[in-house]
Protein backbone atom coordinates (compact mmCIF):
# COMPACT_ATOMS: atom_id res chain seq x y z
CA UNK A 1 0.00 0.00 0.00
CA UNK A 2 1.24 3.39 -0.87
CA UNK A 3 1.00 6.09 2.36
CA UNK A 4 0.50 9.61 1.78
CA UNK A 5 3.80 11.27 2.75
CA UNK A 6 3.19 14.22 5.64
CA UNK A 7 4.68 17.91 3.60
CA UNK A 8 6.29 20.40 5.86
CA UNK A 9 3.74 22.79 3.95
CA UNK A 10 0.34 21.00 4.89
CA UNK A 11 -2.24 22.82 6.36
CA UNK A 12 -4.72 19.97 8.15
CA UNK A 13 -4.89 20.74 11.30
CA UNK A 14 -7.28 23.72 13.22
CA UNK A 15 -5.18 25.70 16.10
CA UNK A 16 -4.91 23.20 19.11
CA UNK A 17 -7.18 23.63 22.20
CA UNK A 18 -5.50 24.31 25.23
CA UNK A 19 -7.75 22.14 27.78
CA UNK A 20 -8.78 24.70 30.84
CA UNK A 21 -7.53 22.06 33.71
CA UNK A 22 -5.59 22.90 36.77
CA UNK A 23 -2.91 21.07 37.29
CA UNK A 24 -2.62 19.73 34.10
CA UNK A 25 -0.64 20.73 30.53
CA UNK A 26 -3.49 19.64 27.78
CA UNK A 27 -3.93 20.30 24.40
CA UNK A 28 -6.28 18.88 21.61
CA UNK A 29 -5.85 19.09 18.11
CA UNK A 30 -8.84 18.79 15.93
CA UNK A 31 -7.94 17.48 11.88
CA UNK A 32 -4.73 16.60 12.86
CA UNK A 33 -4.86 14.18 10.01
CA UNK A 34 -6.83 14.21 7.27
CA UNK A 35 -9.83 12.47 6.88
CA UNK A 36 -8.22 10.79 3.99
CA UNK A 37 -5.18 10.02 5.56
CA UNK A 38 -6.96 9.08 8.64
CA UNK A 39 -9.13 6.78 6.97
CA UNK A 40 -5.92 4.98 5.05
CA UNK A 41 -3.92 4.43 7.93
CA UNK A 42 -7.06 2.97 10.57
CA UNK A 43 -7.78 0.49 7.75
CA UNK A 44 -4.04 -0.79 7.39
CA UNK A 45 -3.56 -0.73 11.48
CA UNK A 46 -6.80 -2.71 11.54
CA UNK A 47 -5.16 -5.74 8.88
CA UNK A 48 -1.40 -5.04 9.95
CA UNK A 49 -1.21 -5.44 13.85
CA UNK A 50 -1.37 -8.69 15.65
CA UNK A 51 -4.11 -7.61 17.64
CA UNK A 52 -5.13 -9.61 21.12
CA UNK A 53 -7.41 -9.58 24.07
CA UNK A 54 -5.68 -9.84 27.02
CA UNK A 55 -7.42 -10.97 30.69
CA UNK A 56 -6.49 -9.17 33.94
CA UNK A 57 -6.92 -11.27 37.02
CA UNK A 58 -9.50 -9.76 39.54
CA UNK A 59 -11.14 -10.50 42.75
CA UNK A 60 -9.89 -14.41 42.04
CA UNK A 61 -11.58 -14.06 38.46
CA UNK A 62 -9.89 -13.81 35.13
CA UNK A 63 -11.75 -10.85 33.37
CA UNK A 64 -11.06 -10.66 29.36
CA UNK A 65 -9.88 -6.60 29.38
CA UNK A 66 -12.95 -4.94 27.03
CA UNK A 67 -11.24 -4.00 24.21
CA UNK A 68 -8.18 -5.39 21.67
CA UNK A 69 -4.88 -3.65 22.22
CA UNK A 70 -0.88 -4.39 20.31
CA UNK A 71 2.05 -3.19 21.80
CA UNK A 72 4.77 -1.71 19.36
CA UNK A 73 8.32 -0.44 20.18
CA UNK A 74 12.04 -0.74 19.73
CA UNK A 75 13.02 -4.38 21.11
CA UNK A 76 14.04 -3.03 24.75
CA UNK A 77 10.68 -1.39 25.49
CA UNK A 78 8.81 -3.49 27.52
CA UNK A 79 6.39 -2.48 29.65
CA UNK A 80 3.95 -3.59 32.45
CA UNK A 81 1.07 -2.30 33.41
CA UNK A 82 -2.09 -3.68 36.04
CA UNK A 83 -0.25 -6.97 36.38
CA UNK A 84 0.20 -7.44 32.55
CA UNK A 85 4.09 -7.99 30.77
CA UNK A 86 4.00 -6.71 27.66
CA UNK A 87 6.57 -7.12 25.04
CA UNK A 88 7.03 -5.24 21.72
CA UNK A 89 6.02 -6.07 18.25
CA UNK A 90 7.91 -4.54 15.40
CA UNK A 91 7.13 -1.35 14.67
CA UNK A 92 4.59 -0.77 11.52
CA UNK A 93 4.93 1.87 8.08
CA UNK A 94 1.87 3.28 9.47
CA UNK A 95 3.17 2.81 13.34
CA UNK A 96 6.15 4.59 12.49
CA UNK A 97 4.37 7.90 9.94
CA UNK A 98 2.44 8.84 12.55
CA UNK A 99 5.39 8.57 15.40
CA UNK A 100 7.40 10.65 13.30
CA UNK A 101 4.38 13.10 13.19
CA UNK A 102 4.10 13.30 16.49
CA UNK A 103 7.80 13.86 17.54
CA UNK A 104 7.21 16.80 14.96
CA UNK A 105 4.54 18.54 17.01
CA UNK A 106 6.09 18.12 20.63
CA UNK A 107 9.82 17.29 19.80
CA UNK A 108 9.92 13.99 21.99
CA UNK A 109 11.70 10.50 20.12
CA UNK A 110 9.05 8.30 21.24
CA UNK A 111 10.05 4.61 21.68
CA UNK A 112 6.71 2.94 21.67
CA UNK A 113 2.95 3.06 21.20
CA UNK A 114 0.12 0.88 23.03
CA UNK A 115 -2.61 0.67 19.84
CA UNK A 116 -6.29 0.00 21.47
CA UNK A 117 -9.15 -1.20 19.16
CA UNK A 118 -12.75 -0.11 20.56
CA UNK A 119 -14.35 -2.63 18.58
CA UNK A 120 -18.15 -0.94 19.88
CA UNK A 121 -19.42 1.24 22.89
CA UNK A 122 -19.06 -1.54 25.01
CA UNK A 123 -15.34 -1.82 24.59
CA UNK A 124 -13.93 0.88 27.27
CA UNK A 125 -10.74 1.91 29.27
CA UNK A 126 -11.27 2.49 33.56
CA UNK A 127 -10.03 5.10 34.39
CA UNK A 128 -6.32 5.54 35.21
CA UNK A 129 -3.10 7.61 35.10
CA UNK A 130 0.07 6.25 33.07
CA UNK A 131 2.59 6.81 35.57
CA UNK A 132 3.83 3.54 35.87
CA UNK A 133 7.67 4.03 36.81
CA UNK A 134 9.53 2.86 33.37
CA UNK A 135 7.70 7.01 31.71
CA UNK A 136 9.70 8.75 34.33
CA UNK A 137 8.28 11.65 35.80
CA UNK A 138 5.62 14.00 34.05
CA UNK A 139 5.97 12.08 30.97
CA UNK A 140 4.41 13.41 27.54
CA UNK A 141 1.54 11.40 25.90
CA UNK A 142 0.61 11.83 22.32
CA UNK A 143 -3.11 10.05 21.85
CA UNK A 144 -4.09 9.86 18.50
CA UNK A 145 -7.68 8.56 17.50
CA UNK A 146 -9.00 7.14 14.39
CA UNK A 147 -12.48 6.07 13.53
CA UNK A 148 -15.38 6.61 15.97
CA UNK A 149 -15.43 9.79 18.15
CA UNK A 150 -15.15 8.97 21.50
CA UNK A 151 -15.66 11.26 25.15
CA UNK A 152 -12.57 11.24 26.88
CA UNK A 153 -12.68 11.73 30.28
CA UNK A 154 -10.07 13.39 32.82
CA UNK A 155 -10.88 13.46 36.53
CA UNK A 156 -8.59 15.32 38.75
CA UNK A 157 -7.36 12.68 41.89
CA UNK A 158 -7.57 15.16 44.61
CA UNK A 159 -10.93 17.69 43.85
CA UNK A 160 -12.68 15.12 42.08
CA UNK A 161 -13.65 17.52 39.07
CA UNK A 162 -14.39 16.29 35.59
CA UNK A 163 -13.76 17.00 32.03
CA UNK A 164 -15.14 15.42 29.03
CA UNK A 165 -13.37 15.87 25.76
CA UNK A 166 -14.75 14.27 22.28
CA UNK A 167 -11.96 12.62 20.75
CA UNK A 168 -12.47 12.74 17.23
CA UNK A 169 -11.66 11.17 14.05
CA UNK A 170 -7.88 11.95 13.01
CA UNK A 171 -7.45 14.23 16.09
CA UNK A 172 -4.43 14.17 18.35
CA UNK A 173 -4.90 14.55 22.35
CA UNK A 174 -1.10 15.98 24.05
CA UNK A 175 -0.73 15.52 27.77
CA UNK A 176 2.15 16.80 29.53
CA UNK A 177 3.97 18.11 32.42
CA UNK A 178 2.11 17.18 35.73
CA UNK A 179 -1.09 15.36 33.95
CA UNK A 180 -0.75 11.98 34.98
CA UNK A 181 0.13 13.26 38.70
CA UNK A 182 -3.18 15.35 39.21
CA UNK A 183 -5.15 13.36 36.89
CA UNK A 184 -7.17 10.06 35.89
CA UNK A 185 -8.64 9.84 32.63
CA UNK A 186 -10.66 7.15 30.65
CA UNK A 187 -13.32 5.75 28.11
CA UNK A 188 -16.59 5.50 29.26
CA UNK A 189 -18.72 2.52 27.78
CA UNK A 190 -22.19 3.34 25.96
CA UNK A 191 -24.78 1.31 25.46
CA UNK A 192 -25.42 4.21 21.58
CA UNK A 193 -24.85 2.61 18.77
CA UNK A 194 -21.06 3.47 17.92
CA UNK A 195 -18.35 2.60 15.60
CA UNK A 196 -15.49 1.36 16.21
CA UNK A 197 -12.36 3.43 17.29
CA UNK A 198 -8.52 2.78 17.25
CA UNK A 199 -6.14 4.86 19.86
CA UNK A 200 -2.93 5.51 19.38
CA UNK A 201 -0.90 6.13 22.92
CA UNK A 202 3.03 7.15 21.98
CA UNK A 203 5.15 7.03 24.65
CA UNK A 204 9.25 7.53 25.84
CA UNK A 205 10.04 4.53 28.26
CA UNK A 206 13.40 5.14 30.21
CA UNK A 207 15.20 2.32 30.11
CA UNK A 208 17.74 1.47 32.77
Amino acid sequence: MQLPLFSNNEKVAKSPITLPLPEAQVRYYPQWLSPEQANLYKNSLEHDLPWRQDSLRMFGKTIPIPRLQSWHGDPECLYSYSGLSLSPAPWTKVLIAIRDKCRDECNVHFNSVLANWYRHGQDSMSMHSDDEPELGPNPVIASVTLGAARPFVLKHKETGERYVQVLEHGSLLLMQGSTQSHYLHGIAKTAKPIGDRINLTYRKLIIR
